[in-house]
């Protein structure tokens, strides 16, 4: 499959570049630069080793507090953690996989919630395009297949299902090495208990960059330096992962503003990033300091529990590695042939977390306009039937907004109809799937002012919107809400947006402003709203275009 999401080419981006003040930095020289400097801090070591002062400290602190686990209250490694190392190994890996495929459809990363193209501090892509159309699709970027999950351009809705599925596992598996661990002594293997290990964690780096293995049995206890890096790993790194992945729901943003100004979506999805950078480097080091610190004691204690030098621990090791990688090779392929099952599965797993977040009480205009950001990214597929431009071109004199289903006062408005309806503002910050974000104030109607003009009728559970657009594959453009969520304030169609009528490409004459969910569910250039029970019967059945072309969710308030 060379395209995806109606047939949008496969593109590549750049390499990942940090922006240092006005200048762009590419990462790849981080690779010579590291090389160099790791052979600068060998030889460093090396001529520290030879000093009788460092000889006299690393004798003081070899590397291991000698106090450790006298009583061998907690010796080797209980099944219960050599499992939950596997699995944390597993999903970690389909995480990592499916989280870079989340980054490469929006390839950029900010430290406000205003993703203003110029100010980000990262990318995966060049500079955004002057043209003023430009869609956030356009700015995505592809992965080779064995990268990515799925490593389609622009298949992040079959990403994130992967993304938040395999993480909600994980979640499940640390939550049982949690309980597990702190209802043993194995608590005391991660959790530093003394002032000495950060002389030990030195002394220790000191005798690995010189290549002169320190002493240590991890049968035991681990040294300072690897009692340091687990529980950073366990006890920050993960914790940050889950608090920063929450930071990204709109619903929760929504609902607790005063954190959300702090630990904005887009400051979260640049911590998140560097989470993620830290669990790569981890495993990356980690999994070689395995292999060269006397490989068979290691996948022993790792993998067989044994303290010895047998081959067993290797043999299991290879078989764990033959299902990851099976699983690894399959996932792409089995993603691309069975979406819907991707789609179900995911949904099934995350599902109820989604719909928890779907309660908030808030007010609209609890930001200022002050918040506005100064750009806000346009996206979907422009209307160019003849039916648009004709409206268009007469500046929508002759639009008409059908509202219909089951309603017991079916309407047809014009644009000047829906503007002497009570008048409804709002300044809220959009959430869009692919990653960006943005703050608008909206000018319009509020829907529950439309609930009242139709009245509903009881059996009503789900409110379509259908678009004058056409979405990625061809074919109306449509979405669905639960009609529950236009009774909320945050509700509306806005035919106005910053004091200006919409624009053309932010969806003219009239969109909608749905603020629990995500930025694609915001329907565009609307022509059309009906009331139904259900919507088994429009389009594929999934509740949305989206979601039935690109795998979404009919749910996406998470």
């Amino acid at each position: 499959m060379a395209t995806w999401a109606g047939s949008i080419p496969a593109a590549g981006g750049v390499a990942p570049r940090v922006r240092l003040g006005s200048r762009w930095f590419n990462l790849l020289w981080l690779l010579p630069i590291g090389f160099v400097g790791l052979l600068g801090c060998v030889a460093a070591a090396k001529g520290l080793r030879g000093m009788p002062s460092v000889q006299g400290f690393i004798a003081e602190y070899p590397g291991i507090d000698p106090r450790a686990d006298r009583d061998g209250a907690y010796l080797g490694v209980p099944s219960w953690a050599r499992w939950s190392h596997f699995f944390n190994l597993f999903f970690m890996l389909f995480t990592l996989r499916s989280g870079l495929q989340i980054l490469a459809d929006h390839p950029r990363l900010y430290w406000t919630r205003h993703s203003t193209p110029g100010r980000e501090w990262f990318r995966m892509q060049e500079p955004v395009s002057a043209d003023p159309l430009w869609t956030a699709k356009q700015d995505s970027i592809g992965l080779p297949r064995g990268v990515g999950l799925p490593g389609i351009r622009h298949s992040i809705g079959l990403a994130r299902w992967w993304h938040l599925g395999v993480n909600t596992l994980w979640l499940l598996n640390g939550l049982v090495f949690y309980v597990m661990l702190f209802a043993t002594p194995q608590w005391k293997r991660l959790v530093p208990t003394s002032w000495s290990v950060f002389p030990n964690a030195a002394s220790v780096a000191i005798q690995y960059l010189s290549l002169n293995w320190p002493r240590e049995n991890g049968w035991v206890a681990y040294n300072g330096l690897q009692l340091l890096a687990y529980f950073v790993t366990v006890f920050v790194a993960a914790p940050l992962a889950l608090i920063t992945g929450l930071g990204m729901s709109p619903a929760l943003s929504t609902r607790f503003k005063r954190l959300s100004r702090v630990l904005s979506i887009q400051t979260a999805r640049s911590v998140h990033f560097l989470v993620f950078t830290w669990f790569v480097l981890f495993i990356v080091v980690h999994v070689s300091l395995v292999f060269t610190t006397g490989l068979l004691v290691n996948l022993n204690h790792i993998d067989s529990g044994r303290n010895d030098s047998s081959w067993l621990g290797l043999w299991i090791f290879l078989g764990w590695m033959a299902v990851v990688v099976a699983a690894w090779v399959a996932a792409t392929p089995l993603t691309l042939r069975h979406p819907r099952v991707v789609q179900r599965v995911g949904y099934a797993l995350i599902g109820p977390a989604q719909r928890l977040f779907e309660h908030v009480d808030v007010s609209p205009g609890e930001y200022s306009e002050k918040d506005i950001s100064p750009y806000f990214w346009h996206n979907g597929r422009y209307p160019d039937s003849a039916e648009y431009k004709a409206l268009q071109a007469g500046g929508f004199a002759e639009y008409r907004l059908c509202i219909g289903g089951l309603v017991a006062h079916p309407v047809e408005l014009s644009l000047d109809d829906v503007r002497k309806l009570s008048a409804h503002e709002q300044i809220t910050q959009h959430f869009c799937i692919q990653g960006w974000s943005g703050v608008a104030k909206w000018g319009g109607v509020s829907m529950a002012t439309i609930l009242d003009l139709v009245t509903p009728d009881p059996q009503a559970k789900w409110v379509v919107f259908y678009s004058l657009g056409e979405g990625s594959d061809g074919g109306t453009y449509y979405d669905a809400h639960p009609i529950e969520h236009m009774r909320s304030e945050l509700a509306m169609l806005a035919y106005d947006m910053n004091d200006e009528v919409l624009s053309f490409g932010h969806g003219a004459p009239l969109r909608l402003r749905n603020e629990l969910e995500l930025g694609f569910k915001q329907v565009k250039w609307i022509k059309e709203i009906e009331f139904v029970a259900d919507f088994s019967d429009i389009g594929s059945g999934f509740g949305g275009y989206n979601q039935d072309h690109e795998f979404f969710g009919y749910r996406q308030s998470l």
